[in-house]
């Protein structure tokens, strides 16, 4: 992560709201393409390709989205000034662990323990 995390963060925040938007799209289009085919899930060959596709682009945009509130959470911590700072012991959150995860909110001994 660069010296500044609130221009990381912000980074990746808008790099996870395209990746979702482009989800959203992508399920749309799949929605309409199964609404306007004849295609009965239960019946057709091709049913449970659709459906399992629907179901892995849910799974991953729900995902995305999660990932948008959890960095939404860490620059609202930059902001009041708690970022870096583990939750549950107070204690800072090593850089090797917000480079590798900028919207943690605990140190790895706090994480291991959940």
């Amino acid at each position: 992560m660069n010296s500044d995390p609130r221009q990381e963060l912000q980074r990746l925040r808008e790099q996870t709201e395209a990746q979702a938007a482009a989800l959203e799209g992508d399920l749309r289009s799949l929605f309409e393409a199964s609404r306007s085919s004849n295609a009965d899930d239960e019946h057709d060959p091709e049913g449970s390709t659709i459906a399992f596709e629907r179901a892995q682009l849910s799974a991953v945009l729900d995902a995305a989205r999660r990932r948008l509130a959890e960095l939404d959470a860490a620059l609202r911590r930059v902001d009041d000034g708690s970022y870096g700072r583990c939750e549950r012991c107070s204690r800072p959150i090593p850089a090797e662990r917000l480079a590798a995860r900028p919207s943690a909110r605990t140190c790895v001994a706090c994480a291991s323990r959940r």
